[in-house]
């Protein structure tokens, strides 16, 4: 019995006299035909409501409906309120029913829309959305009200917003459109990109939502458009075509109610999945059969998780009682996957649209920020002080000038009465504002819009690049995320998987180890494989006639504890053919490791056959069939680390055969040569493989039936499903007889060792994060060469923390490591120790576990400081026996340690999601575990040895780049803003503009943006051959070097000496001077349209000398927006234009260049604003060289060495345009 207190929320949902409910509260409530009379009982009863409300007849054994009692009691509640409304605060003791457990939100879907059998459960439909599926962001109607809200929560937007409504408000010194028109720009690309990609996606959800699709209607196949789906609709789908929405799988052509699936659509497996029908409707092969189920299914509501399920279905028969079934994940076909191989089959939709798993997979990742955009916010920040503190300061001088009163009235301007009298805070405060317009040009409002282009843009040089390009598999890198793709600049620490990220992830059967015996299969003579080979090299001495049953017992347990599937076609995704060539037998697994086991004992002389009608089929090595009952499957999971079979043989024997790692099988025997097995598997795990462990044990039929009871139970559980399981799981595999052992090799990548090698003379630090056991691990960290000849590994694992405490350990290995640490000196070239003192640590998870879990005193900080501490000194890190969640944890560690790091995890599997969504960077590696890890990556690599040139090469081009135009836009918006600034000081502070309203709308707009951009996009200051060859390049741009305050300060500085010399040098050019022959004087205009010029010509030319790399494009680009802007002004100047209510700057260009004096005084400015920077370069690069420096001198000097002409004369390339590199 239960005790709860009734809730008020649902009082008053009765309407009607007693006995009578609201179905709208029913159907919300999802109350069953039970829990229904045991109401309309009580209510019947009246007001008797003290102490148990017991129903009528006293039995609620008939209730089954899992939900029905969680709601049962408030609507009880609702009856007593209506029976007893004087007594709305007592409490109530509810009966629970017999089935009732705590229920988790789920719903209740009726097969084919059927009402259920009289005496079942209440028949209470409930609206579920459509099978739209809608991936589009905005439709016709908000597009633009959504669009320009999202656009201004940007602050930058926000900010220019704000001033353009300050010029409209109040008379200040520029028009409206010099705010308004770069904003409008930046506005309307950015809309037009969005409405366009927006579009797109309305295109494609289109097409899906028409496409045709077949399901049963009164017992015939009837034809509508996919998003006129419901949930209940049978629905039939045919080979190759894709499933439209979630469907539990009820019956298909195959007699076994088998089908297989491809979900590469979904997680990018190409191989097949087998899924199962549930048993009660696997024989409904036609669609008279599938219209008279009767049945309904209850299931958790709508979960993202690809690989989760959990459910039962209901299947009413004859019988008075429901037969109930579980359902899982292998019942459950999902919208997006493929059918394969399977000619049709039949499934319930029980997600549809925007609930499918597929939709809600849809959503985006967290946003990540590279430190590139932090320290541009944060410059952002400082030029708005700067900004601020201009606009004060003007402000104040204005009034001190002002301050007598013949400077305040000049008597060409008399104030009038109102302006005498205004309030003079009001009057200072809109001239702060007006100021505030007047140098807002100092925040590169454009400078947003160039960066999101040369992100875009520049990302598709990483899937373009050739050499990238996996020929095996045909797949290329992806960009997932543009916005970090100066973060792979900027790598301080790599986080790597080892399986199918180290190495192939392709195994290899080696050998097998049977009660101490070791058996090798003869699979390779001279070099040859001798696929008809089925011999057994017997390393140690032959077993006894005891151990023979034994070793048959073992090679059975390979050949049935698995989830392997065989084809008989030779040509399926992702074929893996069996050795043997007598048989056409193809076995295909989502784990590599298993068919690599089945292939080896298929040479060791028994074969696998086949799975039909739940029985397996092997073929022993005498040439006889055997046929063991498939009764249960206990799956594998990352945290048992082992699965296991039962099974019964044609004698009617029980076998519970179970396989797993070594550190799961070993403490769950009782039996067995454990001993020399162990040594066995520690040996080959040293020897880089990996090490499985077999047992089994038999049951008897009583002790199988509670089995079989045990994971029924769990099975059918609604909540908690996987605790449970994982309960049953934990009591039935245990007192176990251990058989033996199996090692399998997984080669190392190609080049991976390499890989590692540049990294790490790149001044990257590498940890690797495995599962595996530490000897495995480490066998493979040697190989490839994280760890080498000379490395002093240091051991942090439990096996020393048992023999020492945790505090002892690590004070021991801190003094290690830090006694050597003054004399530990770094070669500058290979980032290695130059003596003896390399070391390398070695760490499992248990380890880790107490070292991240709180001491006593409540604070786990102590520990983890000295953990981070000796790694910091260790040239290479190991973490061993390594959960997922663990591999986060260690990324997240370093990742917030006091340095803040710039860290990047790279993985290949579901395992991996985690720290490569913790990460800064995340990259995945697309093997054979799936595109779990590629798809929630923001980069996707083919294989580990190209993480090279992703980061040596297209990281350092990426930052380089990014960091040379956000340090420009601030330069040139200096050079822009300081001579108006300066010119305050001569106009008396009256807000006058130095620059006309054409000139600063189109300063950051036209003259200025497109040569940044192009250099943003093609500059390389260093060839890519000696980035790849020298991989300590990397170290010059690390800690973000080119965007610390130092430079940042220069380029600042630059800027004010710059504008400085355009304003005195054409001020004290046109103080005494009457420069025109004619006798005219240059007048205000003609004086900013000069500082303008030689503004413009030198920022581009600043430019133009930091270009490494030119090409044709450079070319045309630079000298064409100087030749642009010499034309706009011609013309502007030129032409009356008539739509100009006044034109201020009419012939002014071409009276400033009718005169010698200002072409002069432009080259001789241009001249002097440049030559600090050229001197600079010059000087530092001779004295103070970097190592890029250096190699650029390298590349000039070879450059000229090539260029000399041979006496043979020249060859054709030589003749062809060129890039040339200065």
């Amino acid at each position: 019995m239960r005790t709860g207190y009734l809730g008020k929320e649902h009082r008053g949902c009765l309407s009607g006299p007693p006995g009578e409910l609201d179905t709208q509260f029913l159907a919300r409530c999802r109350i069953c035909a039970p829990c229904w009379i045991h109401l309309l009982s009580f209510t019947s009863r009246g007001s008797g409501s003290e102490g148990w409300a017991q129903p009528r007849g006293g039995s609620t054994s008939a209730c089954r409906h899992g939900a029905s009692c969680a709601y049962l009691a408030a609507a009880l509640d609702s009856a007593l309120s209506w029976a007893c409304s004087e007594r709305t605060g007592s409490r109530c003791r509810v009966l629970q029913c017999a089935g009732e457990e705590n229920w988790v939100d789920s719903r209740t879907i009726y097969v084919g829309h059927k009402e259920p059998p009289l005496g079942a459960e209440a028949y209470i439909p409930q609206r579920y959305p459509d099978n739209r599926i809608v991936s589009s962001k905005y439709t016709f109607w908000n597009f633009i009200p959504k669009n320009l809200f999202e656009q201004f929560r940007r602050i930058a937007n926000f900010y220019f917003l704000i001033i353009f409504l300050v010029q409209l408000i109040i008379d200040t010194p520029t028009s409206p459109v010099t705010s308004g028109l770069p904003l409008f720009f930046v506005i309307t690309v950015t809309a037009i990109k969005q409405g366009y990609e927006d579009w797109l996606r309305h295109k494609a959800d289109n097409a899906m939502n028409q496409c045709p699709v077949h399901f049963i209607q009164h017992g015939k196949l009837v034809r509508k458009q996919s998003r006129k789906l419901r949930v209940g609709d049978i629905v039939m789908v045919k080979e190759d075509e894709t499933f439209p929405c979630d469907l539990i799988f009820l019956s298909s052509n195959r007699g076994d109610g088998t089908c297989h699936v491809t979900t590469a659509s979904l997680d990018g497996e190409s191989s097949h999945k087998t899924h199962y029908a549930v048993q009660d409707t696997k024989g409904f092969h036609t669609e008279e059969d599938i219209d008279a189920l009767h049945a309904t299914i209850e299931c958790e509501q709508p979960q993202p998780d690809l690989y989760k399920f959990v459910g039962r279905i209901n299947v009413y028969n004859d019988l008075s009682d429901p037969v109930v079934r579980p359902l899982g994940s292998e019942n459950l076909l999902l919208r997006g996957a493929t059918l394969k191989n399977t000619e049709r089959i039949f499934g319930v939709a029980i997600y549809t649209g925007m609930e499918t798993k597929m939709a809600l997979n849809y959503q985006s990742k967290s946003q990540k920020r590279s430190a590139v955009e932090k320290s541009m916010n944060v410059f952002l920040i400082v030029y708005l002080c700067i900004l601020i503190s201009k606009a004060l300061v003007n402000t104040i001088l204005k009034y001190v000038w002002q301050s007598e009163p013949f400077r305040d009235e000049p008597w060409y301007n008399q104030k009038t009465e109102a302006e005498r009298q205004r309030n003079l805070f009001l009057r200072a405060f809109t001239d702060f504002l007006a100021f505030m317009v007047l140098f807002n040009y100092i925040i590169p409002v454009s400078m947003y819009v160039t960066v999101e282009m040369q992100k875009f843009l520049g990302s598709y040089f990483i899937t373009w690049d050739e050499d990238m390009f996996d020929e095996d598999t045909g797949e290329g890198p992806l960009v997932n995320t543009s916005d970090l793709n100066e973060e792979l600049g900027q790598v301080e620490y790599i986080f790597t998987d080892k399986t199918g990220t180290l190495t192939e992830n392709n195994m290899a059967f080696k050998e097998c180890c049977v009660e101490g015996h070791v058996y090798v299969p003869h699979a390779i003579c001279n070099g040859q494989v001798l696929p008809d080979s089925t011999g057994i090299d017997m390393i140690d001495s032959s077993p006894g006639v005891s151990s023979r049953e034994r070793e048959e017992l073992f090679f059975r347990a390979l050949c049935l504890c698995h989830t392997v599937q065989v084809k008989d076609e030779d040509h399926v995704d992702g074929p893996r053919k069996s050795p043997d060539s007598g048989k056409s037998c193809v076995y295909i697994s989502s784990s590599p490791d298993e068919v690599a086991l089945v292939e080896g004992v298929q040479r060791l002389g028994f074969t696998y056959l086949r799975l039909k009608d739940s029985y397996m089929e092997i073929l022993n090595r005498d040439g006889d069939i055997e046929r063991f009952e498939l009764l249960e499957v206990l799956s594998f999971d990352s945290v048992r680390r082992r699965m296991s079979v039962i099974v019964r043989s044609t004698t009617g024997e029980i076998y519970l055969f179970c396989k797993g790692a070594d550190s799961s099988i070993f403490p769950r025997v009782i039996e067995g040569k454990v001993d020399q097995i162990r040594s066995r598997v520690e040996r080959n795990a040293v020897e880089g493989l990996r090490t499985l462990c077999v047992a089994y044990k038999r049951l008897v039929p009583e002790e199988y039936e509670g089995v079989c009871g045990l994971l029924q139970a769990a099975k059918v559980a609604l909540q908690d499903r996987e605790k449970k399981l994982a309960e049953a799981y934990e009591q039935i595999e245990k007192d176990l007889i251990l058989l033996g052992a199996t090692a399998v090799e997984d080669r190392l990548q190609e080049k991976a060792a390499d890989t590692i090698e540049a990294l790490q003379k790149a001044g990257i630090k590498v940890w690797v994060l495995t599962g595996d056991k530490m000897e495995t691990a480490a066998a493979t960290c040697y190989a490839c060469r994280l760890f080498r000849r000379g490395t002093q590994l240091l051991e942090l694992t439990t096996k020393r923390i048992e023999e020492q405490s945790l505090h002892d350990v690590l004070f021991e290995l801190s003094k290690t490591v830090l006694r050597c640490s003054g004399s530990l000196t770094r070669d500058h070239f290979s980032g290695l120790s130059t003596d003896m003192h390399d070391y390398g640590l070695i760490i499992d998870g248990a380890a880790l576990s107490l070292i991240m879990k709180p001491r006593e005193d409540g604070s786990s900080a102590n520990y983890r400081e000295l953990f981070l501490d000796i790694c910091r000194n260790c040239s290479a890190v190991l973490c061993c026996r390594m959960a997922p969640l663990q591999k986060a944890q260690i990324v997240k560690l370093i990742k917030f340690s006091k340095e803040h790091p710039i860290t990047l995890a790279i993985g290949d599997g579901a395992n991996d999601v985690s720290m490569i969504l913790e990460a800064h960077v995340g990259i995945g590696v697309i093997g054979k575990e799936g595109r779990q890890a590629a798809r929630n990556s923001d980069y996707a690599i083919p294989k580990f040895k190209h993480l090279k040139k992703m980061l040596l090469v297209h990281g350092h081009f990426y930052y380089i780049r990014i960091s040379e135009l956000v340090q420009y836009f601030f330069y040139k918006n200096v050079c822009f803003i300081f001579p108006q600034f300066l010119y305050q000081f001569f106009c008396g502070f009256s807000q006058q503009t130095l620059y006309d309203t054409a000139y600063l709308t189109l300063y950051n707009i036209s003259f200025t943006s497109l040569p940044i951009l192009l250099y943003s996009l093609m500059e390389q200051h260093v060839g890519v051959d000696m980035l790849k060859r020298d991989p300590s390049l990397y170290r010059d741009i690390a800690k973000n070097a080119l965007l610390r305050w130092r430079v940042f300060i220069y380029w600042t500085f630059l800027g004010l000496f710059d504008a400085l010399v355009f304003f005195f040098g054409a001020y004290f050019m046109f103080e005494n001077t009457t420069v025109t022959s004619n006798g005219q004087m240059f007048g205000n205009w003609t004086f900013g349209t000069l500082v303008f010029t030689v503004m413009v010509f030198t920022v581009t030319l600043k430019l133009a000398l930091d270009t490494h790399y030119w090409t044709w494009i450079n070319h045309f680009v630079i000298w064409g927006s100087l030749l642009f802007y010499v034309i706009f002004s011609l013309l502007w100047g030129g032409i009356i234009w008539p739509f100009l209510s006044y034109q201020r700057m009419y012939y002014v260009f071409l009276h400033m260049l009718s005169c010698g004096p200002a072409w002069l005084g432009i080259i001789l400015l241009i001249t002097v604003s440049l030559l600090p920077d050229v001197l600079k370069k010059v000087l530092c690069r001779q004295l103070w060289p970097t190592a890029t420096e250096r190699t650029q001198r390298h590349a000039q000097h070879k450059a000229l060495a090539d260029s000399t002409p041979s006496r043979d004369g020249p060859l054709l390339k030589d003749l062809l345009p060129q890039p040339r590199r200065c």
